[in-house]
């Protein structure tokens, strides 16, 4: 049985990035984390790839950004039920793909002395009188804490007894070539204009194999359950607007999960980072988040292996909830619900009419200071539209 002191279950950016900075906080740590991912790399990963700015300054903090082919975009372009705004501001973030980010992320980790065991899939996980121990198709694993980075079908959390949850996406992405018109490669376009789609479609810049492409998708919230639109004939549909045929090209399926208040993110040896806790549910975004969570759990983790971890979960969890990580994802959280609910319509028509909305969104993307008079002004534009009651409504539920 293979031993360790802090296993960490999925390499992805959450899971690497929380090794990574343990190892930065504590290079003693270097020999004593071991990573397992169920597939080899370079190993497919189904996602959009917009990474925010935030996300790599992180990395970069710790010499950690992969050197990979990105689109940089410098701009949100959104479009509502009620027209178009969009806004710019200077290197809020790139696209990448994940086949190739994952896998020089980790790779930079394994140049650290990280172990990454690839090719293993966790069956259970057991609690032991000194650790947990983790059953594999590789056989059994043990160590003094587990990590779950294991995303949205997460077996650890799973083991913490804690539910799907409520707040659950179904996503569909494709890459087409990028269409005449489409000469602005510098921006990314949302597109929440279908009254009855729960969520929005998106155009993303992107780069395959060397070539120019549009990723393009659609994302649907479930809140509280299904609401029986079928998503790929509604991207069809819209597709068919484009002049394109969503039979040309591959799609690709897969699942989110937003983080909920109420969840536990640890007990006991155990714990959750990335979309095995959760991500933004209003709208997806995930990269920049799951490096964020990973650069929280690897320095506390490096602080608390120290000392007794029989109950290190509870005590990231508690921990966890301090962070502006969480307070941002609980704002989101609560917006969710209500721009994918009764209130879509009049925050629709804030957004549409008031690019200071975007322009602050892009500068938390981006991960910089806000601009105060922008700050001013979307404020002013909330309470003129009718919404101001909502994000205030919002916003308190963080305190």
């Amino acid at each position: 049985m293979s031993r360790c002191e802090l296993l960490i279950v999925g390499a992805g950016p959450a899971g690497v990035t929380t090794a990574l900075s343990a190892v930065h906080a504590r290079p003693e740590l270097a020999g004593k984390i071991v990573l397992v991912e169920k597939y080899n790399f370079p190993r497919e990963k189904y996602c959009a790839g917009a990474l925010g700015m935030r996300g790599e300054k992180l990395l970069r903090a710790i010499d950690a950004m992969p050197d990979v082919p990105s689109i940089p975009f410098d701009g949100i372009r959104f479009r509502g039920l009620f027209g178009q705004t969009e806004a710019r501001l200077a290197s809020i973030g790139r696209v990448v793909r994940r086949v190739e980010f994952d896998h020089a992320l980790a790779r930079i980790a394994q140049g650290r002395g990280v172990r990454i065991d690839e090719g293993v899939q966790v069956l259970g996980v057991e609690n032991a009188s000194d650790g947990v121990i983790l059953k594999t198709n590789r056989g059994s694993y043990e160590s003094n804490v587990v990590i779950g980075a294991d995303g949205v079908g997460s077996v650890v959390r799973k083991a913490l007894g804690l539910p799907h949850g409520d707040l659950r996406a179904q996503v569909l992405e494709l890459d087409t070539e990028i269409l005449a018109h489409e000469r602005d490669l510098a921006m990314v376009d949302f597109d929440a204009a279908d009254r009855e789609l729960p969520g929005y479609y998106w155009d993303f810049p992107t780069v395959v194999d060397g070539q120019r492409l549009m990723c393009r998708g659609v994302y649907k919230l479930l809140v509280d359950g299904s609401d029986g639109t079928d998503i790929r004939e509604r991207f069809a549909a819209r597709l068919r607007g484009m002049g394109l045929s969503i039979d040309r090209y591959k799609n690709k399926r897969y699942a989110e999960r937003g983080l909920e208040v109420l969840a536990v993110l640890g007990e006991g040896r155990l714990l959750l980072v990335g979309e095995a806790a959760g991500i933004d549910p209003a709208t997806g975004e995930g990269i920049a988040q799951a490096i964020e969570y990973g650069t929280i759990a690897g320095t506390f983790i490096a602080e608390a292996v120290a000392r007794d971890t029989s109950d290190i979960g509870s005590a990231f969890d508690a921990h966890f909830r301090t962070t502006r990580l969480y307070r941002d994802l609980r704002i989101r959280e609560r917006f969710a619900r209500h721009f994918y609910g009764k209130d879509r319509e009049s925050i629709d028509r804030f957004f549409v009419e008031s690019d200071a909305a975007i322009h602050v969104g892009c500068q938390h993307f981006a991960n910089e200071p806000y601009d105060g008079l922008k700050l001013v002004e979307a404020g002013a534009r909330a309470v003129s539209h009718g919404v101001g009651a909502v994000l205030e409504r919002a916003l308190r539920g963080t305190q």
